[in-house]
């Protein structure tokens, strides 16, 4: 919940600007974990402001979103992940796969030697201890406030993917500009950052340009109107295969806030659903 102080806002501004005047990090910014995405946003994401991450079918948005949440919660962030696609088992499972270099289909199946078998415990032993939370959606934005209320000091929320909270009661177009709208209050209401993976149903695979932009996400413009940050994952190899940039991905800054846009280079490992920092892999 909302964390009260005596000092005024302005006085706790100013304490802020000379913090990080003197080297600290935001207090504000819950870093992603991934190193060139917090130096374009300025140290991570912000608590407060609500972040939409679009791309392509394919093209590894809930991946990257579960990276997020696993490297900020290795940072004692407080995270509650929410996946409205998949189960809590298939989440987890995803997990155990990004940070123990193991091919999902292989935890599946169980085709896993003693060695890698040693790696993947100790992986589930560091996941289960970690402050970190999976849940199932259930409802619309509404229902989700609820549910992140009864949780007590999230520093991160991430939805995965937005279209699960439409309710079926109004067009859908108008159910995804509504749960914008809605997110954006409750990211302020609960002093937390909220990440939202979204598909692009204006994308067209046949144009010119392939990378995502702003009116790619639809939703009657409430991402491009609401959102503080957008960001699009654009994958060539989808588009051009076998061109030399297997794993090679942009994470493009359509929308930043009070700060710059441009891109970042990660790299995506398939087998293992990981993205890496191209510029400080292998963390």
């Amino acid at each position: 919940m909302p964390r009260h102080t005596d000092l005024s806002p302005l006085s706790q501004l100013m304490r802020r600007i000379d913090a990080v005047a003197d080297g600290a990090p935001p207090p504000d910014a819950v870093p992603t974990g991934f190193p060139s995405v917090d130096r374009l946003l300025g140290g991570g994401v912000r608590r407060g402001d609500l972040i939409v991450i679009g791309g392509d079918i394919g093209s590894g948005k809930s991946a990257f979103a579960i990276g997020v949440a696993l490297r900020g919660a290795q940072d004692e962030r407080r995270v509650a992940f929410f996946s409205g696609e998949t189960s809590v088992e298939r989440v987890l499972e995803r997990a155990l796969a990004i940070e123990g270099r193991v091919a999902v289909d292989d935890i599946r199946n169980g085709r896993l030697d003693d060695q890698t078998r040693s790696s993947i415990g100790s992986v589930a032993v560091r996941l289960r201890d970690a402050p970190i939370v999976v849940e199932r959606i259930t409802g619309g934005a509404e229902v989700l406030a609820d549910e992140l209320r009864r949780t007590l000091d999230i520093h991160l929320a991430i939805v995965d993917p937005l279209q699960a909270l439409t309710t079926g009661t109004r067009p859908q177009d108008e159910d995804l500009a509504l749960a914008i709208r809605q997110l954006k209050v409750l990211a302020i209401e609960l002093e937390l950052a909220l990440i939202v993976t979204a598909h692009l149903p204006q994308h067209a695979r046949d144009r010119a340009n392939r990378r995502p932009t702003l009116e790619d996400f639809g939703a009657l413009g409430a991402v491009k109107q609401h959102a503080d940050v957008v960001l699009a994952l654009y994958r060539e190899e989808m588009y051009e295969p076998g061109h030399g940039v297997e794993g090679a991905t942009e994470l493009i800054a359509l929308k930043n806030r009070g700060g710059p846009t441009g891109y970042v280079d990660l790299y995506f490992y398939k087998q293992w659903m990981r993205f890496e920092d191209m510029m400080d892999p292998d963390r």
